[in-house]
C-alpha cells in the first residue's frame, strides 16, 4: 500500500509502485478532476502540487508520491477558492478541459508571487496547453484574483458569468470520467500503412487469453458499416473491412475485462502493404487507381461561383496580379482525445461521449447497428474542444458495438496517438489564380481554382469544396467571378471540418494577393479594402443582395491603429491587415434548431437545448436570449441537456450557427411561453411578469394578477407550461453557376497584425494582434472576446508552426500549438451591426475570428521583409529559404 496526503486528507492506495499518478487519481481514488490529454508531459491539462511544486501526474510514478502532500483541483485551499472566481469573473475558462491544470499551476505561482506580471505567468503556465481561449483571460485572472464589485446586469448585452463555469473550474466531466462499474475496457487495432490489405489469422486463439472479453471486426456490425455527416456521401466504415485506406483507419476492436492491462502485442493480422496515393496530383492522374470505384477521377465534388465573364474582366483590368498558396493539414489538438462509454437501460443503447452533434450521431449509430433511432439515446459529456472533428462519430458506433454484443457496458478512451492519427484534419489545398482591379483600385474581377485533399472518405469534404467558392472573393464587391473547389480524394488522413471550413485557405490565397493588388494601384493596403468592402444592398459572387453588412465599420475601426502602427515601423518590423466574412450555417440546406421551454410547477424555467456547448458559450447565450424574450430573470431558468431523450434536435455545433439558429429557437420559444402566460392573465404585451416560488405575478399599469403554477394541470411534458419552437434560416439552393442566397447571416471581421522578423534564424515574433469583428449584436461580450482570442491562437498555428505530417507529428510533442508565450496581446473591437434575421441582431462568430489571422501575419512579414509566402505554416526553414 502507498500513502500520501491527498488535498488535505491520508489516503492509500494498492496501485503498482510504477502507476502513473493519473491512474492512481483517477482509477482508484475518484479523484476526476485531473484531466489526462496526452500521458507524456506535452500537454500539462494533468497538472497537480506534487509537495507545493507543479508537476505533470502522468510523468509521476505512484512510488514517488509515498508520504508526499498532493494538491487537485479538487482542493478547498482559499487561494485556489480565489482563483476559479478569478477564472470565472475573466472568462478564463471555456470548454475546461485544460482548466484544472492551469488553476494548479496558477496556485504554485501565486504562492510564490503573489502579484506576478505577465512575463511571470507566461513562464509559470508555458508547460499547459489550452486550445480554446488564445490564453489571454487566464493571464488576465491570474494577475487580478482580487474580488470586485459584483454586477447584476444579465440582459442581452451583459458579460454574464458563463452559466456552466463553476463547472470547469472545478474539474467537470468529460468523455473519459465516468463509466459504469465493471465496465469492459475496448481498444481498436488500426492500421500502420496509408494503404494496405489485411488479414486475420486465429482470432479465436487470442480471444482465449486471459482478460479478453471479445473481439469485433467488420463482420460483426449488424447494420450499415458506412457512415458520414451528410448522408448521400456516407462511405466511412466504423471498422474497416480489407483494405484499410488511411494510416490509423480501425480494422479491429478487442473487449478487455476490467482491471485487464489491454495488450494487442502478436494481434494476429497480416498487413501488404498497397501503393498509396498520398497527393491529390497522384490521385487525378491518369490510370490512377480509383479509392471509391463510383467516384471518377478520385473526385468526391467540385463547387463552382460563375458571376459575368471574369475572364475577359481580367483582361480589361488596369491592374492584375495572379499567384499561388499551399497549405497542409492541420490537426485539431484539442487537448481532450475522444471517450465515452455505453450501457443498456432495458432495450436502449446508452452512448455517453464528446461530441458536437449528439442527434448526428444518434442516427449514424442506429445506422451502423442496425437499431431504430429511438432504441440509441447520446448523452453528450462535456466537451474539451472540438473545432469541427467531433461532428463526426469516432468511439460511438465502436463501443455501441461491444456493448450489443455482448450485453455488458463498456468504455473506450483514444490515446492522442489515436486520436490524431483517426481523426479529422484541416483540407490541405493547393490554390492559383488571378484578381484584378481598375486605375483607380476597384476590383473588377477574380478566377480561381482550388484543389483540396479531402482524404479517404467524404466526411465534410462536400461543404468545404462548395463554401470555398462563395467566399474566396472575401467581403468585397467583386463584379466578375469565376471560381471552383475540388475535393479529392487520397490515401491520406481524412479532412473534414476545421473552423472555417476551408474558407481560412482561400482567405490566405486572396488576402495575400490583395496587398500586391494594392500595390500596384498605389493605394494604402487598408484603404484598399475600406474601398472594396461590400457595402448594404451590393450583390455577392452568388447574386445574393445583402444586408447589414458589418466589413466597412470593422475595417474603419482600424484606421487609428493602423496609423498608429505603421508610425511606429522600424526595419525588421511589419503590420498586415487581411478580412473575413462567413457565411452563418449550412451552405444551402435546411439547417433548423429547435427549443423546448416549459415553466414547471415549483416556478423553474426548464431551458431544454440540445445546443452542445464545446467551450463557445452557447449554454450561456442562449439562455441569456431566451430570459431576455420571456421577461424573467436568468436565475430562473435550469439548463436540460443536451441529450437526444430530453431535448429537441438542436442541430450540430458547427459553422457558428448556435448563437444564430438555436438563438432564434430560443427567442420564438420563449416568445410564445410569454404571450400563454400574458393571455392567461388576460394582459397585454407590454405587461411585467416576475416569479416566486409558485407564483407568477403579471403587472400591466395598475393591474395586478396573479397565478398559481402548483395549481395548473400537468402538460404532455409534465409541466404546468410548455412552448416549442423550430427556426430554420430562409436561403435557397444554389444553381449549376453557384447563384442563389447560400446564407440567410453573415459575420464580418477585420484584423492588423504587428510582428517583427529575425532575418538571421526566420523566426517570427508578433507584438500585437488588433481584431475588429462585426457580431451584429454581442449578446455576451465577454464570451465574444473569447471566442476572438481562440480563434486568433490557432489562426497563429495555422500561420507560423502547425502542419501535420502522417507517421511523424502523431503526438503533442511533435506537433506543435501555440502556448501560452506565442499569442500576443490582442484588442477586440466588438462591431455591432445588427441583422434583422439574427436574434436581437446577433450575428454568428465562431468561425470568422480564425479566418483573417493567418493572412493578416502573412501580410506583415511581406510589409517587414519584403518576401511573399506561398505556403504555410511559415516555418524557419522556409523564411530563411524565401528571403535568400
Amino acid at each position: 500500500m502507498i500513502g500520501f496526503t491527498l488535498n488535505g486528507q491520508p489516503v492509500t492506495t494498492s496501485a503498482a509502485p510504477t502507476a502513473r499518478l493519473t491512474e492512481v487519481l483517477r482509477d482508484h481514488l475518484g479523484a476526476m478532476g485531473t484531466k489526462v490529454g496526452c500521458d507524456a508531459g506535452d500537454c500539462g491539462a494533468c497538472t497537480i502540487l506534487l509537495n507545493g511544486a507543479q508537476v505533470c501526474a502522468c510523468m509521476v510514478p505512484a512510488a514517488r508520491v509515498s508520504g508526499a502532500m498532493v494538491e487537485t483541483i479538487e482542493s478547498d485551499a482559499a487561494d485556489l477558492d480565489r482563483l476559479r472566481a478569478a477564472f470565472l469573473r475573466h472568462g478564463a475558462a471555456q470548454c475546461g478541459i485544460c482548466t484544472p491544470g492551469m488553476l494548479m499551476a496558477g496556485v504554485d505561482l501565486l504562492r510564490r508571487v503573489p502579484e506576478p506580471d505577465e512575463r511571470e505567468v507566461q513562464d509559470a503556465l508555458g508547460g499547459v496547453l489550452c486550445r480554446c481561449t488564445g490564453y489571454r483571460k487566464i493571464i488576465a485572472a491570474i494577475c487580478d484574483t482580487a474580488a470586485p464589485e459584483t454586477s447584476s446586469a444579465e440582459g442581452i448585452g451583459a458579460s454574464v458569468t458563463r452559466l456552466d463555469g463553476q463547472a470547469k473550474v472545478r474539474g467537470d466531466s468529460f468523455g473519459a470520467d465516468y463509466w459504469p462499474d465493471g465496465a469492459l475496457t475496448v481498444v481498436a487495432l488500426r492500421a500502420p500503412h496509408a494503404h494496405a490489405r489485411f488479414s486475420f489469422g486465429d482470432l479465436a486463439g487470442f480471444a482465449r487469453r486471459p482478460g479478453v472479453a471479445g473481439i469485433f471486426t467488420a463482420a460483426d456490425i449488424p447494420g450499415r458499416n458506412a457512415f458520414g455527416v451528410i448522408p448521400a456521401f456516407a462511405d466511412q466504415p466504423a471498422i474497416a473491412e480489407s483494405p484499410a485506406r488511411f494510416r490509423g483507419e480501425c480494422v479491429a476492436l478487442v473487449a478487455f475485462e476490467a482491471g485487464t492491462e489491454p495488450d494487442l502485442t502478436d494481434f494476429p493480422i497480416r498487413w501488404h502493404p498497397l501503393e498509396a496515393l498520398t497527393t491529390p496530383a497522384e490521385a487525378e492522374a491518369p490510370g490512377a487507381p480509383l479509392i471509391h470505384p463510383d467516384r471518377a477521377a478520385n473526385q468526391l465534388i467540385e463547387g463552382r461561383v460563375t458571376k459575368g465573364d471574369a475572364a475577359t474582366a481580367l483582361a480589361g483590368s488596369a491592374h492584375v496580379v495572379t499567384g499561388t498558396m499551399q497549405t497542409g493539414y492541420v490537426e485539431h489538438a484539442y487537448i481532450e482525445p475522444e471517450a465515452g462509454a455505453a450501457w443498456m437501460e432495458g432495450d436502449t443503447l446508452i452512448i455517453r461521449a464528446c461530441t458536437q452533434a449528439p442527434v448526428m450521431d444518434r442516427d449514424d449509430c442506429a445506422l451502423v447497428l442496425g437499431l431504430p433511432p429511438e432504441r440509441v439515446r447520446i448523452i453528450p459529456s462535456a466537451v474539451g474542444g472540438g473545432f469541427g472533428s467531433k461532428l463526426d462519430v469516432s468511439l460511438q458506433p465502436l463501443i455501441g458495438l461491444v456493448t450489443l454484443k455482448t450485453g455488458r457496458p463498456c468504455r473506450m478512451i483514444y490515446s492522442r496517438r489515436d486520436s490524431m492519427t483517426s481523426t479529422t484534419k484541416r483540407h490541405p489545398a493547393e490554390m492559383q489564380g488571378s484578381i484584378g482591379c481598375d486605375a483607380q483600385g476597384r476590383l473588377t474581377g477574380l478566377v480561381f481554382d482550388g484543389r483540396f485533399n479531402t482524404g479517404a472518405y467524404a466526411s465534410w469534404g462536400p461543404t468545404v469544396a462548395n463554401r470555398v467558392p462563395v467566399h474566396v472573393t472575401g467581403p468585397y464587391l467583386t463584379p466578375h467571378v469565376t471560381a471552383r473547389a475540388r475535393a479529392i480524394h487520397t490515401h491520406g488522413p481524412v479532412s473534414g471540418a476545421f473552423r472555417g471550413f476551408g474558407v481560412p485557405q482561400a482567405a490566405l490565397w486572396q488576402e495575400t494577393l490583395f496587398d500586391q493588388l494594392a500595390e500596384k494601384a498605389r493605394l494604402d493596403r487598408l484603404e484598399f479594402r475600406i474601398l472594396n468592402a461590400l457595402r448594404d444592398g451590393d450583390a455577392t459572387a452568388t447574386g445574393q443582395a445583402m444586408q447589414a453588412v458589418g466589413i466597412h465599420d470593422c475595417l474603419t475601426a482600424l484606421r487609428p491603429h493602423w496609423k498608429r502602427a505603421l508610425s511606429e515601423t522600424v526595419p525588421g518590423r511589419g503590420v498586415g491587415v487581411a478580412s473575413c466574412w462567413y457565411g452563418c450555417g449550412n451552405t444551402s440546406l435546411p439547417n433548423p434548431s429547435t427549443i423546448r421551454i416549459g415553466l414547471s410547477h415549483q416556478g423553474r424555467m426548464m431551458l431544454h437545448q440540445g445546443a452542445t456547448d464545446i467551450g463557445q458559450g452557447s449554454n450561456t447565450v442562449i439562455a441569456q436570449i431566451a430570459a431576455q424574450a420571456l421577461g424573467l430573470p436568468l436565475a430562473l431558468f435550469t439548463l436540460i441537456g443536451p441529450d437526444t431523450a430530453l431535448t429537441p434536435d438542436a442541430g450540430k455545433t458547427s459553422a457558428s450557427r448556435q448563437t444564430f439558429v438555436s438563438g432564434r429557437a430560443a427567442k420564438a420559444a420563449a416568445e410564445a411561453l410569454r404571450a400563454r402566460l400574458l393571455r392567461l392573465a388576460n394582459a397585454g404585451e407590454g405587461a411585467d411578469m416576475a416569479l416566486d416560488g409558485t407564483t407568477l405575478t403579471i403587472t400591466e399599469g395598475s393591474t395586478r394578477r396573479t397565478l398559481d403554477l402548483a395549481a395548473l394541470p400537468r402538460d404532455a411534458h409534465g409541466y404546468a407550461l410548455t412552448a416549442e419552437e423550430t427556426y430554420d434560416p430562409p436561403t435557397s439552393a444554389l444553381d449549376a453557376n453557384g447563384q442563389g442566397t447560400p446564407y440567410a447571416v453573415y459575420g464580418y471581421g477585420a484584423q492588423m497584425v504587428e510582428l517583427e522578423v529575425d532575418p538571421a534564424l526566420g523566426t517570427v515574433r508578433l507584438l500585437k494582434i488588433t481584431a475588429a469583428h462585426d457580431v451584429g449584436r454581442a449578446i455576451n461580450p465577454q464570451l465574444a472576446t473569447g471566442q476572438i482570442e481562440g480563434g486568433i491562437a490557432q489562426g497563429i498555428g495555422l500561420a507560423l508552426m502547425e502542419e501535420y505530417l502522417p507517421g511523424r507529428t502523431e503526438n503533442l510533442h511533435d506537433y506543435l500549438i501555440p502556448t501560452i508565450g506565442d499569442v500576443p496581446p490582442i484588442e477586440s473591437l466588438l462591431i455591432e451591426v445588427p441583422d434583422p434575421e439574427g436574434p436581437f441582431g446577433a450575428k454568428g462568430l465562431g468561425e470568422h475570428v480564425l479566418i483573417p489571422t493567418a493572412p493578416a501575419i502573412l501580410n506583415a512579414i511581406r510589409h517587414a521583409t519584403g518576401v511573399r509566402l506561398t505556403q504555410v505554416p511559415v516555418l524557419p526553414h522556409r523564411l530563411l529559404e524565401a528571403l535568400r
